[in-house]
């Protein structure tokens, strides 16, 4: 597995506190991603994974408040099959198991077998609004969220807010999810942020992204008037 950051975070990339692996690789190219570095599968270091099962269990003491081991990326799925390999051992040393995707992976559902903690981006209800900014369409991720909903599946929906590009419309979002049975559903907003401008090597192609105050405040109130629930980590 290739491993381009890694370190502990503490209720931010899951509950509790967690040994964080950012995997090289994505199939998105979000305009405003804060880790280009991740985008190609090119890069980081390679880990086998026997090694990363190796570090997770000789870590376990840090895992309190409930934590565990989160893998984000880039894009986690980018690597199913050493990811799939690696959740099903740490599931066999009882370790918290959560992953952070971009939903478009159609073998999702078979790997939420494995996963204790899901967070799932949901970037735009439009699809071709969505693949103008990132390169791909929401089909599949629509597709994720609908059968976690039917299953009855906690899914942790994170929505990056993006002056510009889609924060015109915030029942757009609400009406959408609200369509399905959310009850062990929680939505969190993201503002736009520019941590990782410094790190393109191309154009930096977000010009005005910061999001105002009251831009954010219509959202949560938006999805409050349709019942979602709302959380900040």
């Amino acid at each position: 597995m290739r491993i381009f950051s890694k370190g502990f975070n503490f209720n931010q990339d899951g509950p509790g506190n967690r040994l964080v692996y950012h995997l090289q690789g994505c199939n998105m190219r979000c305009i405003w991603c804060s880790n280009p570095e991740g985008m190609s599968l090119d890069g980081g270091e390679e880990y086998t994974v026997l090694e990363m099962l190796d570090e997770c269990i000789r870590s376990k003491l840090m895992f309190f408040s409930g934590g565990g081991v989160t893998f984000t990326g880039g894009e986690a799925t980018v690597q199913y099959s050493e990811l799939q390999e690696l959740i099903k051992l740490l599931k066999s040393e009882n370790i918290h198991t959560c992953i952070e995707t971009n939903g478009t992976s159609k073998g999702l559902t078979e790997l939420l077998q494995y996963i204790d903690y899901l967070i799932m981006d949901f970037k735009h209800y439009d699809s071709r609004t969505l693949e103008k900014y990132t390169g791909i369409g929401n089909d599949t991720v629509k597709m994720n969220y609908e059968s976690n909903c039917k299953t009855g599946r906690q899914q942790h929906i994170r929505i990056p807010l993006i002056n510009g590009i889609n924060t015109d419309d915030p029942n757009g979002f609400a009406e959408y999810f609200s369509r399905f049975d959310t009850k062990n559903t929680v939505f969190e907003f993201l503002s736009y942020h520019e941590y990782g401008r410094q790190k393109w090597k191309g154009e930096y192609k977000v010009k005005n992204g910061f999001v105002p105050s009251e831009t954010l405040e219509k959202f949560k109130e938006t999805f409050m008037a349709y019942n979602l629930n709302l959380i900040t980590t």
